[in-house]
Order: structure tokens, then C-alpha cells, then sequence
């Protein structure tokens, strides 16, 4: 199997929807349901891709992504050349007293990425899983989000308190991470050492707290035309400006697309250059991300 690590990084409040919601939120978030991680649907980022393949007029758009629902017939029946797993989050921006915000993740975030790595040969040489207690922050050299409170480091997220733990583990989890999702070309410049100051491993269940309480919410009103009155008042959540979400896109053609693996993940690899909107809400700005592919071999 050939494949992409693909990193989805928004610069606006990102909105992954699932419809009417249940709770007090009308709009959420399209999370998993035994872990309450939130994701971007691969069909999501599939059907933007494939819109962005068309408007260049590329003759290899079916071979890449299939026929079209409602074009599809006995002689063009087949599979795209490429699937699109979930984009998962991996980091998630939270409030700091320090350092204006941190980017959150915890081990089992990490671990799952490890094994993702591990299926594809990928060299990852020094990422080992942290492990942090429920009331420490496991922080890289060099942080932002430590401030000394009486005799001790913490990092203050939200309303929450942690001791400052600074390691080798979350310093190299930094490094790596950085080098693959920000490139250091302009656009990027100096964002690499942000992510290292900013980067915070939490315990699983601090992580998962967060990952409830710690989304944007946003109101949204429709007014009558005639006295300004509210017609319609929803709540929409979204997941917050530099959000870093993560997936694969692999190539395995199949049946009769007649395309090669390594010429499908080079085509879809120039789709993914350039800024791109994702989820709903893009006439009020939400879902401007970059997208950042990483060829992994295999």
C-alpha cells in the first residue's frame, strides 16, 4: 500500500458537521462515538478534492476519485484510485494563561498516530509515549506555557492548573511534528518553534475534558426584515483557529481505473497545495485550512 500522511491545519474555525443535534448544541461537531474525538469525514475532504480536480479540468478526475454518484454505468463502473480515511484531530488549541494558547494533545492521540506510523514503515526513531499523571502538562524544551506559582511550574489551561513537566519525549514528539507540519517556507516561517513552545501532552481523561468544554461555540441569529426582530437563534459548534487534524490517503487501485499508485498519490498530492475550506459555513468564513501531505513510501 502506498500512502499519504496528510495534515489538515484550519486558519479559521472549522465546522465537521453532523446535522441536528440532540443536546443544547443545534449544530455539533462530528465526533467519535466511543471516544468523543472529533473528525473530518474522509468523504468530506474527498468531495473538495474532487470539486477542486474538476475546476482544473483534469482528465484523470474519475480514475482518481471514481464516477459520480448518478453517472455511474456497467462500462465505468470502478473504484477511485485513492481513499480518504478520517481526519482526526491531533492537536487542539486551548486557552493558556501563558503563552496565549496551548496545542493540547494526550497519549493516546499520539499512540494511535505511532501505530498508524508503524503500519507504513515509517522511521520514527525517539517517539516514545509519554505518560502523564492527571494533574501534569508534559511540556517540550523551550516552552511558552509554564509560569512559576510558589515553588512550582504550572500550566494553566482554561480553568484548569498542571505541573510543568519539561521532557525529552514531548520535545522530540515536537520536533517531528513540526519539521512535517510546517514546512519552512514563508508562509510557515517560524511556526515550527511556535508549535514547539506550544505543544502540551495531557492525561487521556484531562484531554477528553477538554475536548468537550474546550470547542468554539458560536450563536447565529436570523432577523425579521421588517422590525429586526429574532426569526431563528441556533447555536453552532466548531472546532477552534489552528486546530491540526491528521489522516492518510492511500492509493490501491482497483478493478479497471488503470491508474498507478505512484502517478494517483502525485496527482492528488498537487490538489492538496494551496488554501482549501472544508465543512459547512464557508460564506461566513469557516473552514479555511491547509492541507499538508507527507509521502510515507511503503
Amino acid at each position: 500500500m502506498k500512502a499519504i500522511l496528510l495534515f489538515t491545519h484550519a486558519l479559521s474555525p472549522l465546522h465537521p458537521g453532523t446535522g441536528q443535534g440532540t443536546g443544547v448544541i443545534d449544530l455539533p461537531i462530528a465526533r467519535e462515538v466511543a471516544t468523543g474525538i472529533p473528525y473530518l469525514p474522509g468523504s468530506s475532504l474527498k468531495g473538495v478534492l474532487r470539486d477542486r480536480c474538476r475546476q482544473e479540468k483534469s482528465a484523470d478526475c474519475n480514475k482518481l476519485f471514481g464516477p459520480e454518484t448518478g453517472n455511474i454505468t456497467d462500462s465505468n463502473s470502478h473504484a477511485g484510485a485513492i481513499q480518504f480515511t478520517d481526519q482526526l484531530l491531533l492537536l487542539l488549541p486551548i486557552r493558556s494563561l501563558s503563552g496565549t494558547f496551548a496545542w493540547a494533545t494526550s497519549p493516546f492521540v499520539l499512540q494511535r498516530l505511532k501505530r498508524t506510523l508503524e503500519y507504513l514503515g515509517v522511521k520514527k526513531d525517539g517517539l516514545n509515549i509519554p505518560d502523564p499523571g492527571k494533574g501534569e502538562a508534559f511540556v517540550a524544551t523551550g516552552t511558552k506555557l509554564s509560569l512559576r506559582i510558589g515553588q512550582t511550574d504550572q500550566v494553566i489551561l482554561e480553568d484548569l492548573d498542571f505541573t510543568a513537566v519539561s521532557n525529552t519525549p514531548t520535545t522530540e514528539w515536537a520536533n517531528w511534528l513540526g519539521q512535517r507540519i510546517f514546512p519552512e517556507d514563508a508562509p510557515n516561517t517560524g511556526w515550527r518553534k511556535r508549535l514547539t513552545e506550544k505543544i502540551c501532552i495531557l492525561h487521556d481523561d484531562r484531554f477528553a475534558f477538554l475536548l468537550e468544554t474546550a470547542t468554539e461555540v458560536i450563536a447565529r441569529n436570523v432577523l425579521d426584515d421588517d422590525n429586526k426582530t429574532s426569526k431563528n437563534l441556533w447555536y453552532e459548534e466548531a472546532l477552534p483557529s489552528e486546530t491540526i487534524l491528521a489522516g492518510l490517503i492511500t492509493a490501491q487501485p482497483v478493478g479497471t481505473n488503470g491508474m498507478n499508485r505512484d502517478t494517483a498519490l502525485k496527482d492528488v498530492i498537487t490538489l492538496t497545495t494551496g488554501l482549501i475550506q472544508l465543512g459547512g459555513n464557508a460564506t461566513v468564513g469557516r473552514g479555511l485550512c491547509r492541507l499538508v501531505a507527507v509521502p510515507t513510501g511503503g
